[in-house]
């Protein structure tokens, strides 16, 4: 135990092992619902465009860098326990001490890097709902008028996600703002919903 104790406190671990307590704690907070999980992607664009290039992108910038620290700490702590020191001159453990903390950091890379493709999947942000799922559905004009012309209404999705979409209607009478219209069609060409008034108060026949 004092071994390991060491190893940590020493360098290369010892780069590390400060970083790692700094995870240990963000990630305590997440926990408890005091931070998000995507909290540092929009501290810094350059930290995720590095992270991009290095293959780790997809996934919060606070995953992929938890992931290189521990598992760079890890390597250094290995390194240092396994490799002996015993015999060598100072110069000797200096240099072997960076060979580790190289080869450390560059296996967390790629070991991040291959736990990172499981988890895209995870972090993915969902697709937005198809065009043709928005036929049929009710939506709310939110445009001062919507005739043949010209219009925005919003409509609410089944996943109870919302999105304003440029509508028109061919009613002799534009239909007014908080007006309700089911969406009955899509226009590829226009890139516009067809919408037709709808009362929702009358009974059904």
């Amino acid at each position: 135990m004092r071994d390991l104790i060491v190893a940590a406190l020493s360098f290369p671990a010892a780069l590390f092992t400060f970083l790692l307590a700094v995870a240990v704690v963000f990630w305590v907070l997440v926990a408890l619902g005091l931070s998000g999980v995507e909290a540092l992607d929009g501290v810094d664009g350059t930290g995720g465009a590095t992270l991009a290039g290095l293959g780790l992108g997809g996934v919060p910038i606070s995953v992929a860098l938890s992931l290189v620290v521990a598992l760079s700490w890890s390597g250094c702590l290995a390194g240092t326990l396994l490799l002996p020191v015993d015999g060598l001159s100072r110069v000797a453990v200096i240099g072997q001490s960076f060979a580790v903390l190289l080869a450390a950091v560059l296996v967390a890379v790629l070991l991040t890097r291959l736990v990172v493709v499981a988890l895209r999947r995870v972090f993915a942000a969902p697709a937005p709902p198809a065009l043709a799922n928005y036929v049929g559905l009710v939506c709310v004009v939110r445009t001062g008028r919507v005739d043949g012309s010209f219009g925005q209404a919003e409509v609410t999705a089944l996943d109870g996600s919302t999105t304003l979409v440029q509508v028109r209607q061919s009613g002799a009478e534009p239909l007014r703002v908080g007006s309700r219209a089911v969406v009955h069609g899509y226009d590829p060409d226009g890139g516009f919903f067809r919408v037709a008034p709808v009362d929702l108060d009358r009974p059904a026949p």
